[in-house]
């Protein structure tokens, strides 16, 4: 688990239940930024000190007011942080759900999570900070995921999470191409289901179905 975290995040309301998010995972060393430069500046002097950060969770709007500031949003600090900290671990924890924007994000900066603001977002936030800190894997809010996953002119559609789904309750491959036709849900042929599967083990680099889920779970798309 992470042992030093910062926050930078310019509304009380939201660092508090970071702040609080935290606590409940037994970190405590943690310091929290109202502005993208102080962020910076503190992650800095901590390398600076030998003691950094271990993972920064960022929001990526910040409102102007009158002080003038060199670094404006959540995403010019996100990549600056990751020039001077390339091991850093990043979670962008926004309201925004625009995907070229959090694309972006985890093409360019690397970010290791998004998680979005919303009415379950302290829940996916703790889930994301333990996939993160115990694995190379990503995460991403549910809500945003299927307009993200593309790869090849691949893209995660909702016929892929509902075979997801059906997979992680132990329905079969038959089972799920008969509740398919039932439904009409199509594609169903034997055919088109065995080369999602195959697109989609490909694509979460999974070894086997069992493999796909546990990411898939473990990445909050199911």
């Amino acid at each position: 688990m992470f042992k030093k975290v910062i926050i930078a995040e310019d509304f009380e309301e939201f660092n508090l239940a970071v702040e609080q998010t935290l606590k409940d995972l037994n970190i405590v060393n943690f310091q929290h930024a109202k502005y993208c430069d102080d962020a910076f500046l503190k992650i800095r002097k901590a390398i600076q000190d030998n003691e950094p950060f271990d993972l920064l969770i960022s929001d990526l709007s910040f409102k102007k007011d009158h002080r003038e500031v060199k670094i404006s949003n959540g995403d010019e600090l996100i990549q600056k942080v990751r020039e001077i900290q390339p091991d850093i671990k990043i979670i962008a924890y926004s309201i925004e759900d625009k995907s070229p924007r959090i694309k972006s994000l985890f093409d360019n900066a690397e970010i290791d999570a998004f998680v979005l603001k919303s009415r379950n977002s302290i829940v996916e936030l703790k889930k994301a900070i333990n996939v993160i800190s115990t694995s190379d894997q990503k995460f991403i809010s549910p809500e945003v995921a299927p307009s993200l996953l593309e790869k090849n002119n691949y893209e995660i559609d909702d016929v892929d999470i509902k075979i997801l789904k059906y997979l992680s309750a132990g329905t079969s491959q038959d089972e799920i191409i008969e509740i398919f036709k039932s439904s009409n849900i199509k594609p169903n042929s034997k055919s088109a289901v065995e080369k999602r599967l195959a697109k989609l083990k490909d694509f979460f680099k999974a070894n086997n179905t069992i493999h796909l889920v546990s990411i898939t779970k473990d990445m909050g798309i199911i």
